[in-house]
């Protein structure tokens, strides 16, 4: 005979003396992020991959010395992923413009950087600036009947 299942697939324990049965607990309710903070997200989470590649890449072709091309590029990914919960707040997005002006500035020890910073840069400059646009539009209208 099969055992009854909660909400949630947990088995429900049968009541121990002493102790009471276990209610089945209600899902936490999520944040609703900002349209900004979504779209800064997703530009942060593929640039982290993006700069995971360009790592390898400066490795595999001696560009720098090993440990300064795999060091530094795995504290950019970490730092870029870091940064992805911390958008909700001012200090994240301070921190995603930090990190450009370092992607940005990696382009003077290797020059292909260039390419990963204006791409990536563009895109960071319009989803603050556009993000910022529709959640100020979104609220508008929200307090409008």
């Amino acid at each position: 005979m099969s055992e009854p299942l909660e909400v949630g697939g947990v088995p429900d324990e049968p009541a121990r003396p002493g102790r009471p049965s276990r209610a089945p607990r209600a899902p936490r309710a999520r944040r609703k992020r900002s349209v900004r903070e979504s779209i800064c997200s997703i530009v942060l989470g593929f640039e982290s991959v993006i700069m995971f590649l360009a790592t390898l890449a400066v490795f595999g072709l001696k560009a720098l010395p090993w440990p300064v091309a795999l060091g530094g590029g795995a504290a950019l990914c970490v730092l870029l992923l870091a940064t992805i919960p911390l958008l909700g707040r001012p200090i994240g997005i301070a921190l995603g413009w930090v990190l450009q002006v370092i992607i940005l500035a990696s382009a003077i020890l290797v020059p292909l950087m260039l390419i990963v910073a204006v791409l990536f840069g563009g895109m960071w400059v319009f989803a603050v600036i556009r993000g910022g646009m529709i959640d100020r539009e979104n609220a508008r209208l929200a307090g409008q009947p």
